[in-house]
């Protein structure tokens, strides 16, 4: 199953995403799921005061949602994954086809394969052990299959708008053998910084937008370290839990011409428990004194605004007792050293489910270190041992008749 779902190349926003959610029913079905499949009302969800942004085009999208028949009085566990990948970046860096899936051993290498179609198969394989096994549950399970979470968490978003919720959430992302019940947040920036085009045999008659962006980019570099300073005890392992990056920078349009413009695209990170408004504020604050100490940019400030995904951070309550029962599942189904407790320094649809009040924390198989690279792989037993270990958490959450 996962070799199949990686081969179909479900970026964000591509029509493949929709095939990712028919391909998931099918198999929803052949489990004898109540199946919901629903094209998303892309409009109304963008017009929510709430919606979390986006950066990829879309046309379309499906909410993909199954539960398990039967049931009564008992909660309802959801196990949730996004079906949507980044883009694979330069062909030339992999070692093979991004959507074509090598196994080596028992390693399974190609886009996805981590973050997290693995995740999602780990679901499809501990709901199907649960049906084979014929156990009678007095609650429901839940599978949440989403797009868009790379960009926004449109998908999550849909789903509870639509209704679906529970009493307690598994999201399968890679977590490395680690719970993660803590995701920093994360705010998608745009600067424009105007320059003054000249001919470049005479450049001194013009301001250069890249070099106008310079003292710009110095203060970012001193905003994050300010930002990083004290940092929440499950951030610790972290070098920088709040990074700020500028992922994309385009000026000019002529290469002998001074560039009159620069674009300057990036991420700002959302501490725990930061509103972030506050964020943006910091932010601005930071552009506006950067420019106010520039001569150039005192007359011609730099412009910022907030394209794209607002992930705001996300975090199960202290001392829940999610925590507890994942990490007795894993040492009951798996054995081995007890999994710890962290946080993650990027966003995820945690922080959706923790706002509609849903107990959330992520437990997955893969490093994410290895996401959104060209290294990007997955180990079979890792696997096999996270699905193992949902099974047992959701018949001890569901409980059996």
């Amino acid at each position: 199953m996962l070799l199949e779902l990686l081969a179909i190349p479900s970026v964000t926003g591509s029509a493949a995403e929709t095939e990712m959610q028919h391909r998931l029913t099918a198999q929803l079905n052949h489990l004898g799921l109540h199946v919901d499949l629903w094209p998303l009302d892309l409009p109304a969800l963008r017009a929510h005061p709430n919606f979390p942004g986006g950066e990829a085009p879309r046309d379309e999208a499906w909410g993909l949602v199954a539960n398990t028949p039967g049931g009564g009085d008992g909660p309802t566990m959801i196990l949730q994954g996004h079906v949507d990948v980044v883009p694979p970046g330069d062909p030339r860096q992999w070692n093979g086809a991004p959507f074509v899936p090598r196994v080596t051993g028992n390693v399974v290498h190609g886009r996805g394969a981590c973050d997290m179609k693995a995740g999602l198969v780990a679901n499809l394989a501990a709901l199907a052990a649960i049906r084979a096994s014929g156990a009678r549950l007095r609650g429901r399970v839940a599978a949440h299959f989403v797009v868009s979470e790379e960009d926004g968490g449109l998908g999550a978003f849909a789903t509870l708008q639509r209704g679906h919720t529970g009493d307690a959430c598994i999201i399968t992302e890679p977590t490395g053998g680690t719970l993660v019940t803590a995701n920093a947040g994360a705010l998608t920036f745009r600067i424009e910084v105007p320059g003054q085009a000249t001919h470049a045999s005479t450049r001194d008659a013009g301001v250069s937008a890249i070099d106008a962006y310079l003292p710009i980019h110095r203060a970012l570099a001193r905003l994050e370290d300010r930002r990083n300073v004290a940092t929440d005890p499950l951030m610790a392992e972290y070098r920088t839990p709040y990074a700020l990056s500028v992922g994309t920078l385009r000026a000019g349009d002529w290469a002998s011409s001074v560039p009159d413009r620069l674009v300057a695209e990036g991420r700002l990170g959302v501490r725990l428990g930061e509103d972030p408004a506050q964020a943006v504020a910091d932010f601005e604050t930071c552009i506006a004194e950067a420019c106010a100490d520039d001569p150039w940019l005192t007359e011609n400030p730099a412009i910022v605004t907030w394209p794209g995904g607002h992930f705001a951070s996300g975090r199960l309550p202290a001392g829940h007792p999610l925590a507890a029962l994942v990490r007795d599942a894993h040492s009951d189904a798996v054995g081995g050293p007890q999994v710890r407790e962290r946080g993650a320094p990027y966003g995820s649809d945690l922080r959706l489910y923790a706002a509609a009040d849903i107990p959330t924390l992520q437990f997955g198989p893969g490093d994410v270190r290895l996401a959104h690279s060209p290294r990007e792989q997955v180990s079979i037993p890792e696997i096999v041992a996270v699905a193992r270990t949902l099974v047992l958490a959701v018949l001890r959450t569901v409980g059996t008749k």
